[in-house]
């Protein structure tokens, strides 16, 4: 039951960031940039959660040096670098088209698992990923293809969004061997704050952050978006498996798409339904385990 219920958080977390094209698009109407709003989302998620973290449980701040490194890994290329790339395609293309490329991450995570933690590639998760990639790209109605064209530099910065989430869940196994997951939450943001606050020229935007739907875009990128999302999934990252915590990852462009239909009652095609039930299926596959019968002899 433990391991069902971390795959459950990894779900919610995932579910958690199928929102965050909501706040972006709305950060974008109000003239911000892709790298502006990645560094107000690290920085505001971790003046919140840091003197949180500090007074309810402030044993989880401490760390090694020798970790520091880690840390860093995760903070800038595992979301500075993931969140630029992901928020950039999603300006030059669509929010489709950035989460199709994006989930891709299960297969870079699933070969790289291979040689970090000696992951067996079974061939339940290779169907798996089969179903994910083909059943996302039905979802968010990537196929049919049609006349669509995209542009070679979002292909190529799609493709390093998904690369760079996929070290986080490498890099972040590796860390979660030796804390707990809100540790290895709050210094990952926090080390991208560092990185990138200082280029951000947030101070030349004072105007900006004197608007309500300003605050209110911000308050649903780092409260949940951020803060539920991350601190869910490195739980779940903690009690599972990294491929598989990637796979379950791609419950986010489904959830997506199942709120633009009962919030915005956005109507859902055929082909569409098909391609939810496909990933809820590789879903099901990753995380079902057949339980082997214990003979007399074994008792």
């Amino acid at each position: 039951m433990k391991n069902y219920l971390a795959y459950f958080v990894t779900l919610i977390g995932a579910s958690f960031w199928g929102l965050t094209g909501l706040f972006v698009d709305g950060l974008y109407n109000e003239g911000f940039t892709a790298w502006e709003i990645v560094a107000i989302r690290l920085t505001v998620s971790t003046i919140i959660l840091m003197p949180l973290i500090a007074i309810l449980a402030p044993r989880k701040l401490r760390i090694q040096w020798k970790h520091i490194p880690h840390f860093v890994g995760l903070g800038v290329c595992s979301i500075v670098f993931f969140n630029w790339c992901y928020f950039t395609v999603m300006k030059q293309t669509s929010l489709s088209i950035a989460v199709v490329l994006l989930y891709t991450a299960p297969v870079f995570v699933t070969v790289l698992s291979k040689y970090f933690f000696q992951e067996a590639i079974t061939s339940r998760k290779i169907t798996s990923l089969a179903l994910t990639i083909f059943g996302c790209s039905l979802a968010i109605q990537l196929i049919p293809i049609g006349n669509m064209q995209i542009p070679f530099i979002s292909i190529v910065l799609g493709l390093l969004s998904a690369f760079f989430c996929g070290l986080y869940s490498i890099i972040g196994k590796q860390v979660s061997r030796h804390y707990n997951f809100l540790t290895t939450t709050i210094y990952a943001l926090c080390m991208g704050s560092i990185f990138i606050l200082p280029t951000s020229k947030l101070w030349e935007k004072t105007e900006a952050f004197q608007s309500a739907e300003v605050w209110l875009n911000i308050g649903g990128i780092v409260i949940i978006s951020t803060i539920g999302a991350y601190t869910l999934y490195t739980f779940g990252l903690t009690r599972i498996e990294s491929s598989k915590a990637a796979i379950l990852g791609a419950m986010e462009p489904i959830i997506a798409v199942l709120i633009g239909v009962i919030i915005f009652n956005d109507n859902l095609q055929f082909l569409q339904v098909i391609g939810i039930i496909l990933v809820i299926s590789a879903a099901f596959l990753t995380v079902y385990h057949k339980q082997r019968k214990v003979t007399k002899t074994e008792q």
